[in-house]
């Protein structure tokens, strides 16, 4: 993983791998800030822009509300979002969206996004990260994602329709956030501040925050990229159309706004593994993880267009918020059946596999372009783990009193 650091394909890194609660390895390698050869070098500590690693955040705070009855899979979303009854459909033929007189023709819904749906991107929501269709143009078009509020971006949400019938296609969207007004709505509380007192608190995840402070921002990494013309890596500027990750007039965006470490997050992933606890503190129940860790869409797969010329990452299903692999006999990766993952667009990336008592979590940050040859950094990190325990395993027993790795940060 340093060599990458190393050869330029990206600025800094750091890595952390736990099994069997233990940390087997925890890594930091090159540049946090300014000069991608000669800036700040990178810590252990350092803070990174963790995106739509938010999403599993915002999940498990979801399904604290579950467990305390506050809502239930089949409830339509309206039940909880009133705003988004009656939402209308884009109608597609021949894989184009169908215009009239240049607007959009839609239609009726076969029926409300259900909450299960909202928690497994089957509701039918655009997101406006990409496609130049009516409904993720809307996305884009009215800043949705810039939002000042969470009341706010509900607002415009309401008045953009579907882009798919609910629970026909997987499809990324903006539901996770949907999820933030929910968990602020039913809480009674600022989406940050349940977050903080409900997950971050209780898993000493003391550096996850939706904002930096100035005692916080010597640690936040600069974003880089490759340019071709230049052939080098230059830093990035955070987008100028949203506020910064300094101002507290930011979205509080479950669905990428959250800024963390790589041991925060570590212990986000052991909570997972110690099935909903750590440190004495049950933070959601054994059988709620499970459940979170169940695919959710059926024969639905990721990223499927819903034809048999592209259906999709094959052995990938979807459970509450991050994916999951539930058929590793087709999947060609080393990851043990059930292992749940997801990652950030700055290239961020974690797996959690319960079959092998394992996590590992990998930090970069990188957006608008990479080197060609740039690794496959969560399949590259998995070749790497999962063959040195394959190694180990055909290895001598280790003496009694050998060394034994350091406990989760």
């Amino acid at each position: 993983m340093a060599k990458s650091v190393d050869d330029q394909d990206v600025a800094g890194m750091v890595y952390i791998l736990g099994k069997g609660g233990d940390i087997a390895a925890f890594g930091a390698h090159g540049i946090q800030s300014g000069d991608p050869k000669t800036g700040t070098p990178i810590t252990k500590d350092s803070l990174f822009r963790i995106y739509s690693m938010s999403k599993p955040i915002t999940g498990v705070a979801m399904m604290q509300l579950y467990e305390k009855g506050l809502w239930q899979m089949d409830d339509p979303v309206s039940k909880h979002v009133p705003e988004l009854a009656g939402l209308q459909v884009l109608t597609w033929k021949d894989g184009k969206p169908v215009m009239k007189d240049g607007k959009p023709v839609l239609a009726a819904a076969s029926h409300e996004p259900t909450m299960k749906e909202l928690m497994s991107h089957t509701g039918g929501f655009g997101y406006g990260l990409s496609g130049d269709d009516p409904v993720n143009t809307a996305f884009r078009d009215t800043g949705v994602l810039a939002s000042a509020n969470l009341e706010e971006m509900i607002g415009k949400i309401k008045d953009i329709p579907l882009i798919y019938d609910p629970g026909t296609r997987w499809y990324y969207s903006v539901s996770v956030d949907i999820q933030g007004y929910i968990v602020q709505k039913l809480s009674g509380q600022k989406f940050g501040d349940y977050l903080k007192a409900n997950i971050f608190t209780p898993l000493g995840m003391n550096d996850t925050s939706f904002f930096v402070t100035d005692a916080t921002k010597p640690r936040f990494t600069d974003v880089y990229h490759w340019d071709k013309d230049k052939s080098a890596l230059v830093a990035n500027v955070d987008r100028p159309d949203r506020p910064g990750f300094d101002n507290p007039a930011r979205l509080e965006s479950g669905g990428g706004g959250l800024v963390s470490s790589t041991h925060d997050y570590a212990r986000f992933a052991q909570m997972f593994l110690n099935k909903g606890t750590l440190g004495g503190n049950q933070v959601i129940k054994p059988e709620t993880v499970e459940l979170m860790r169940t695919n959710a869409i059926g024969d639905l797969r990721l990223y499927s267009d819903g034809t048999t010329a592209n259906p999709g990452l094959p052995g990938v299903g979807f459970g509450m918020d991050f994916a999951v692999y539930d058929d590793t006999s087709v999947t060609g990766q080393p990851y043990g059946k059930g292992t749940h993952y997801w990652g950030g667009a700055a290239g961020t990336w974690f797996w959690i596999d319960p079959a092998n008592d394992l996590f590992f979590v990998g930090m970069i940050q990188s957006m608008g372009g990479a080197r060609p040859d740039a690794m496959n950094y969560r399949n590259e990190s998995a070749k790497l783990v999962y063959g040195a325990l394959a190694t180990a395993a055909a290895a001598p027993a280790a003496p009694a009193d050998a060394a034994k790795p350091t406990t989760t940060p």
